[in-house]
């Protein structure tokens, strides 16, 4: 008796071997890959940065105008003690001075939801600059409000005043500031905005599908 002969192996089929392939690593280039990168680069994202922190500061010019024009006047009178110029306030229990403040913070919470807004429907896509240049951008234009407001406002020198108004007659103080926490409320209120209306609005990220990306339970059979 003879021994069975071994039955020769399979011819084997070169296309087998490329059965299962990986697709490219997420962002790679290439037509076959399911994800490319977009958006605008670093450069252009720190350009615009600096444009919106420019503009957004310039912005303070109006809403220093409108602070001077909405708050609410401290009356003040002059009079001679001792042969001595003295002022003192017209209302002592008057509540003008917080009324100042809080004029300047329902100013900045404003002009903080409309940049916000604005900045949100031209570039949607948000990013880091453009997040520090509303912050920025709202800080500064707060100091330029509080010190054009001053400008406006009545004389700084309230003895010269109270002398060339006369003894006993009401003028208005000075704008001031007394809670210097309101020059936040425009780079706060812009943020807060921004981040509601980028995570309600914003653009989403591509949800992949099971099996179709990389890693090995993301290897997907060639056709």
């Amino acid at each position: 008796m003879t021994a069975p002969l071994t039955p020769p192996p399979p011819p084997s089929d070169p296309s087998s071997h490329q059965a299962w392939q990986v697709p490219p690593p997420y962002g790679a280039g290439g037509s076959g890959s399911l994800y490319e990168q977009d958006g605008p680069g670093m450069k252009t994202e720190l350009r615009e940065a600096a444009v919106i922190t420019v503009a957004v500061a310039l912005g303070g010019a109006l809403l220093g105008v409108l602070w001077w024009w909405l708050a609410p006047h401290v009356p003040l009178v002059g009079d001679i003690v001792e042969k001595r110029w003295v002022v003192y306030l017209k209302d002592s229990e008057g509540e003008q001075a917080v009324g100042v403040d809080g004029t300047f913070t329902l100013l900045g919470l404003a002009f903080g939801a409309v940049t916000a807004f604005v900045v949100f429907l031209l570039r949607r896509r948000g990013g880091v600059p453009l997040v520090v240049a509303l912050g920025v951008g709202g800080l500064l234009g707060s100091l330029l409000a509080w010190r054009v407001g001053i400008w406006l406002g009545p004389a700084q020198d309230v003895l010269a005043h109270a002398k060339s108004v006369g003894k006993g007659v009401t003028f208005s103080a000075p704008l001031k500031l007394g809670a210097k926490g309101a020059l936040l409320a425009w780079p706060l209120g812009a943020l807060l905005v921004h981040l509601g209306l980028t995570g309600l609005f914003g653009p989403r990220d591509p949800e992949v599908p099971y099996g179709m990306g990389p890693g090995p339970y993301g290897a997907k059979p060639s056709v």
